[in-house]
């Protein structure tokens, strides 16, 4: 990356986390100042790569996978969550690396996720490129790059549904409160309490592909929303596919715009409800409504799913792909 560029962006080896999103001299992403403190504290996994496997699997248990079943460790309810107790998010990378990627200056980060750890099987090496550019004058621009590799020989299958887990503000102020949200789609994956889609693709009660005002508490959304619904067709990996604006948000008062593209078939709109940060040297603390998320991915639980595992099941000598683009810009 170029000087200007880099200023804009911070990365942590400690899950490949997006530390800084610089954008018109506001950080646009919540975090913490050192890695330390994401050791201490991140319980909302803030700026995280997640995986093995992102959101959660019913009852921290697969049903069938190289011929058996396998029970993860459980860490949200009955449910395996973002990989487990010590998912990639938790992980140190090996990296940043500078490296040439589609023309570009990137940083690369890679991280070695053996057998059995958390409870999955096989051996696999997940890589993260991050590159930044300009679109125009005016946006700035991070492309997020994710591979992930079969490369053991413990099993003949694994499974995997990687994304990023960064929290948004665009505000002035200590919440999401007042910016504008704008969803790409309004089919969605109704849940159950504990956050397993009961397996139909629904319409979404509340209008959300027209623009609608954020709130810190009260309303909030927490729903996996469905930009591909013929499940059959989505290949391992998305990279081939057109990028795609999943969501865009703007704030009046600062005049920050931020657009989330993936090529991914599916995400999770999370609006902060649980968010509980602790006031860290002085700061203010981070209660409900901090920020964000949109959480590109796979449908969740798609492994215990047969007309959805195929998008996740990831089999010896095949790439798990997948892009997000982030466009963020002030007036």
């Amino acid at each position: 990356m170029s000087a200007p560029e880099q200023a804009e962006f911070t990365f942590l080896p400690l899950g490949a986390i997006i530390q800084e999103f610089r954008v018109g001299g506001k950080n646009i992403v919540l975090g913490f100042p050192t890695q330390d403190h994401y050791v201490k504290y991140n319980t909302p996994h803030y700026g995280a790569t997640i995986g093995r496997v992102a959101n959660r699997i019913k009852n921290g248990h697969i049903d069938v996978l190289n011929g058996r079943e396998y029970q993860l460790n459980q860490n949200n309810g009955p449910n395996a969550l973002h990989g487990g107790p010590t998912g990639w998010g938790k992980r140190v990378f090996d990296g940043p690396h500078t490296v040439q990627r589609h023309g570009r200056d990137a940083l690369l980060f890679k991280y070695r996720c053996q057998d059995a750890e958390e409870g999955y099987p096989g051996t696999v090496e997940v890589r993260v490129w991050y590159t930044a550019s300009k679109e125009g004058e005016a946006k700035t621009v991070l492309t997020a790059e994710y591979e992930v590799e079969f490369v053991g020989d413990e099993c003949e299958e694994t499974v995997v549904n990687i994304t990023n887990h960064s929290y948004f503000n665009i505000g002035s102020g200590p919440t999401i409160e007042g910016t504008t949200a704008q969803l790409a789609t309004a089919d969605y994956l109704p849940l159950d309490s504990t956050g397993i889609p009961e397996g139909n693709i629904s319409k979404f009660p509340r209008d959300v592909t027209t623009p609608f005002t954020l709130e810190a508490v009260g309303a909030h959304i927490d729903d996996v929303f469905v930009m591909d619904t013929d499940p059959t067709k989505i290949p391992l990996d998305t990279r081939g596919l057109p990028l795609r604006q999943l969501a865009q948000f703007s704030n009046a008062g600062t005049g920050l715009h931020l657009e989330v593209h993936s090529t991914e078939p599916a995400f999770q709109f999370y609006t902060g409800k649980y968010i509980n940060v602790p006031s860290i040297d002085g700061a203010a603390p981070h209660t409900e409504g901090a920020g964000f998320c949109v959480e590109p991915s796979r449908f969740v639980n798609a492994v215990n799913e047969p007309e959805w595992r195929n998008m996740v099941l990831l089999k010896k000598g095949q790439v798990f792909g997948c892009k997000n683009v982030y466009k963020a810009w002030k007036d």
